[in-house]
């Protein structure tokens, strides 16, 4: 958790141990770390569901950003998704974090023409 709160990642409404254990339950092989030393430095949530890939939760300590750690997840992301058929990945950047959407770009993702709902089925509180 310190990670992504280092990276801003976490927010009240989510619980992010709750998504750890959901993610565990459920394709626990498509939670990836990165170590250096024996220090976790980095994390990516990779899912499918037949339809869509996602990817919820890259991280990389901010220390460790711009060393190309991100750049290597998302290619084994886009590597693992491929690899079970998956024609396309969705991700979703919170519009004022510029500096993940340059990223983003910078592996050519692209803003897609679709508006993204959401429902709360069980609350994290």
């Amino acid at each position: 958790m310190a990670l992504w709160q280092a990276c801003g990642l976490t927010r009240p409404w989510n619980d992010p141990y709750r998504d750890i254990e959901r993610k565990l339950a459920v394709d626990p092989e498509l939670l990836r770390v990165a170590e250096r030393a024996g220090e976790l430095v980095a994390s990516i949530m990779i899912g499918y569901e037949g339809h869509r890939g996602w990817v919820n939760y890259l991280a990389v300590a901010p220390a460790c950003q711009r060393e190309g750690i991100g750049r290597a997840l998302m290619a084994h992301a886009e590597h693992l998704l491929h690899e079970r058929g998956c024609p396309k990945i969705n991700l979703m950047i919170r519009g004022d974090n510029t500096e993940a959407l340059a990223f983003y770009r910078r592996l050519g993702y692209v803003a897609d023409d679709a508006i993204p709902l959401g429902k709360r089925l069980v609350a994290d509180d």
